[in-house]
């Protein structure tokens, strides 16, 4: 159970998830600031498509950096949902996880030092939009990480599935969800980029929620994707 902690294969598949999650954050959290720059501070439509755009395109980007290497989960939600489905080893995963939290921590800290104070704000931290309950929140995050995570297995845990156009479709997937998350819940979907603004700049209002639906979202879309579409369920 433990092998993979003594493996150096396995590490060094972990540090790329480090430094493939660090270019995410860097780059999505990175373009909530600089989007909030140039929009001084209002949420437009501009401003949405802005971030979406760099997050899903971001998110691609470092999957293909890290797809050969890593497999390029680049998302705590996906390597724990990876696990339950038995995709990766427990011990793997749990490596996957840690390296990818501190991969978003160091990228928050570093946008805390090129960006100028009075562009910090929260740095991105994620908050509840006015009107939105803490269950309405609870749910958007668990349906929305659930489509991700399905999109996930079908274009990239498939054999069958033409493994060059994962990351692009997996970037899309984050993409078009952005557009729906962001003025709602402010888009957690990656545990990431949800921890390393929170323990940057000490926001942490409902952020239980941001990993429990998220996780029970992943989980739920990995064991459906395996027990109805799944080559093994034919």
């Amino acid at each position: 159970m433990f092998d993979d902690l003594r493996s150096i294969e396995s590490w060094r598949d972990a540090l790329a998830e480090l430094f493939g999650t660090g270019l995410y954050v860097f780059v999505g959290v990175g373009a909530v600031i600089a989007s909030g720059i140039a929009s001084g501070g209002e949420l437009d439509a501009a401003r949405l498509v802005a971030i979406a755009l760099a997050n899903g395109l971001g998110l691609a980007v470092a999957i293909y950096a890290t797809m050969h290497v890593s497999g390029g989960h680049i998302n705590p939600f996906v390597s724990i949902a990876a696990a339950l489905a038995r995709r990766i080893r427990p011990a793997k995963a749990a490596m996957y996880v840690a390296c990818q939290l501190a991969g978003g921590v160091l990228a928050s800290l570093l946008l805390v030092y090129v960006t100028p104070n009075a562009a910090e704000g929260s740095l991105g931290a994620r908050s509840l939009a006015d009107g939105v309950s803490v269950g309405m929140g609870f749910t958007i995050e668990l349906v929305l990480v659930f489509a991700l995570v399905f999109v996930v297995f079908a274009v990239a845990m498939d054999r069958r599935a033409p493994a060059a156009l994962a990351p692009l479709a997996i970037g899309m997937a984050f993409l078009v969800i952005h557009l729906v998350a962001v003025p709602l819940t402010g888009a957690g979907l990656n545990a990431a980029s949800v921890l390393g603004p929170a323990v940057v700049s000490g926001h942490w209002t409902d952020h239980w929620l941001y990993w429990v639906g998220p996780i029970a979202g992943g989980a739920l879309a990995a064991l459906a994707y395996q027990a109805l579409f799944a080559p093994e369920a034919e």
